[in-house]
Parts: structure tokens; sequence; C-alpha cells
């Protein structure tokens, strides 16, 4: 840790959630006077990955909905479904209500609603940048009245938050008037979600329908809007079904390749195979701040397309980028195998089936698969 984060005095105790590490501390706040109690989730390969940077979540109401959210996001990153990311929440059992204090006119934060707002964002915020490899991604979370006061992010003109996963919000008539039109002209790119429930506080699933139906109607391609109206849960209940159906929505776009756009968007793709891959890459990138490598479930699927339509020169440039992405795995090598035995080059198949075989094993690429290969490839051309 770096110095200026021993000046705000922190206890620090670790403990275990699978392979992720988590850390407790309590942080000496000059904005609020007060101490706080942090808790922050590392991914699982933070410590070990010393390179790459990590989206954030940040998770008001911490008492009750770090754990949840902490465990969602380790189960969906550990399945490739989001990236890995850092989890922060903050304790506010003992302070919520002065934490969301707003002015009963203006209905602006004020008093210590104010000290707090400043506190995430110019205290907070920069510390965790400060100490933590993180990216410029970051998602908020609340529940009821700390998911309306963190729209107040979202009404400054540059929000420090792009994605905002509202668990029943206890809107009120300042967010309900300014809200959409902000959105419609907003020039960031913005992830909304919103769950109400059938058994919800009816108030709040007043207002919450009230604001799904106007969101649904916006018309900016910056916006992504989720939401969900359960059945038979309640204001409580719901959070649990809420969080993993955000998770979802929010990171739609970085999942792997799956049946449905294996069948909609690959196999119908206007140019190859190989582009369809790059230009999705290029737009998980764009859209999320991120760069990451090729996945090996993406490299398969964009081979099992080529397989299909029979088009084998595409071998080549897929298996030069596998190479690159997963130089120790197989995969390049068995691409390139096949790009030779398929243009009539058996020796060169010959000699990359070989290569492979000295590497790792990836999905259903096995040594005994590529010694299959050489020997067919002796007993057709007397290699």
């Amino acid at each position: 840790m770096k110095t200026s984060f021993l000046l705000l005095c922190f206890l620090l105790i670790f403990s275990h959630l699978g392979f992720s590490q988590v850390e407790y501390k309590i942080l000496k706040s000059k904005k609020l006077q007060a101490e706080r109690e942090i808790k922050i989730q590392l991914p699982r390969n933070y410590k070990s990955n010393t390179e790459k940077t990590y989206p954030l979540i940040f998770v008001l109401d911490g008492d009750y909905l770090f754990e949840p959210v902490a465990g969602n996001v380790d189960y969906y990153s550990y399945w490739e479904d989001m990236p890995e990311t850092l989890v922060v929440g903050i304790n506010q059992s003992k302070s919520r209500k002065e934490d969301t204090r707003l002015d009963k006119v203006d209905q602006l934060p004020m008093d210590k609603g104010a000290d707090f707002f400043e506190f995430i964002g110019e205290e907070l915020l920069p510390l965790l940048e400060e100490n933590y490899r993180l990216s410029d991604f970051r998602i908020i979370v609340g529940h009821d009245i700390t998911a309306n006061f963190m729209n107040y992010y979202l009404l400054k003109e540059t929000p420090i938050f792009h994605g905002y996963i509202n668990l029943s919000a206890d809107y009120n008539d300042m967010i309900n008037n300014n809200l959409p039109e902000v959105i419609s002209s907003s020039r960031n790119k913005i992830w909304y979600y919103i769950a109400t429930a059938t058994d919800d506080v009816k108030n709040l699933k007043e207002v919450n329908s009230r604001m799904i139906l106007e969101l649904e109607t916006i018309n900016n391609a910056k916006f992504f809007f989720y939401s969900n109206n359960f059945e038979d849960a309640t204001h409580y209940s719901l959070v649990a079904r809420a969080i993993p159906q955000a998770i979802e929505g929010v990171f739609s776009f970085y999942r792997p390749i799956n049946t449905k756009d294996y069948e909609e968007e690959v196999l119908t793709t206007e140019g190859t195979f190989y582009d369809y891959l790059i230009d999705r890459y290029d737009f998980i990138e764009e859209l999320y701040n991120l760069e990451i490598k090729v996945r090996v479930n993406d490299f398969m699927a964009i081979s099992s397309a080529i397989e299909e339509k029979k088009k084998f020169d595409q071998y080549k440039d897929l298996g030069k980028l596998a190479q690159k992405e997963h130089p120790n795995s197989m995969i390049g090598s068995y691409f390139l195998a096949r790009y030779y035995e398929e243009n009539g080059r058996p020796r060169k198949a010959k000699k990359e089936y070989l290569e492979a075989f000295s590497l790792k094993e990836d999905s259903y690429l096995t040594k005994d698969m590529m010694l299959e290969r050489i020997n067919t490839l002796k007993e057709d051309f007397g290699l």
C-alpha cells in the first residue's frame, strides 16, 4: 500500500470467498469527520496478474448488499460471463439516513448527505484509484433510498459511474423529473438497471414501474437499459433475484459466444468469421474500456463455423491470432495444421500437428487427437 493510504489509519483483516480475497478496512474520512467501514473483494487473479486493470463495482448499503454482489461477481467472472472486477462496499447501517439527507425544497444533497456525496467522488474513489489497479468502467449499486441517492451522480455533466443498478429505488421528484431528459441527451455511455416486484412496497412499485415505462421509450444509442418486475418477490427478496439479472444485462455484450450468437451472428456474418471475431472484441474494448484476450471458447466457436461452412482458408489468420493470444495452447498450431491439411500441404500440416502435440491441451483438443491426425496423414500421404 502507498504511504498516503496509511494516513487513513486503516485496520486490515483478511478472509476468503473461494479464491477471491476480501479486505475489511476502517477508514478515517476528512470529508465526513468520521470513520467508515469498507469491504473490498479483490479478483481471484489480482495479485498474480500485476499488469491487469479491473472494473469497479461500488456497493452502497454494504452491510447487506456487498456479499450478494461480491458472490455473484466472483461466480460470473469465474465463467467469463463478465470481466474480473473489484467490488467495494461501504457499510451504512448506522449512518444511512444522514448519508442520503436531501434538502426538502430543492431535493439536492445537503449537510451530511452532501458530505457523503463528496466523500465518494472526491475522497474514496481517488483513494481506490491510487491503491488499486482500476480500469475506467465503474458501476454503482443501491437499494431504495441509496439507489435514489446514487442517481445524483448521473445528473452531473461528467458522471463518475457508467452503470447504475437500482434495486427498488425510492425515486423522488428531482430524479423523476430530470433523469429521463439527462439520459436522452447524454453523450456518455450509460448502463441502467431497475428492479421492482409484485409484492414490493406499493409506492415504490408504482414509481419504479413508471420509471421503467419512461426509460424504455428513450432513443439513445449510448443508453443500455434493463429491468425486471419479479413475481412474488418482496422489497427485500427481489435483491437476491435482481443482482444476477443486472450483471447479465450490463455485461451481455462481454460474454463468450453462445449458441444463439453462433446461429444468428457468426454463421450469418457477411464478412469472414475471423473479422467477426476481431470486430466483436474491438466492440467489447470500446464499450467497457477493457482490453482482453480472445477466449478459447470463442476461438473454438469460430473454428466450428469454419468447419461447418468449409471456409478452411480462414484458419490461417485464426491460427496466427490464437498463437499470439494463447502461445502455450495447442489451438493455434491446430488451426494452422487444419489450414495446411485442407490446402493440400500435408508436410506443413504434420509439422503443425507435432507442434500442437508439444503444447497444452485446450477445449476438446488433446494430444491423442493430434497423434491420430498425424497417423492419418502418414497413411494417406506416406509421410
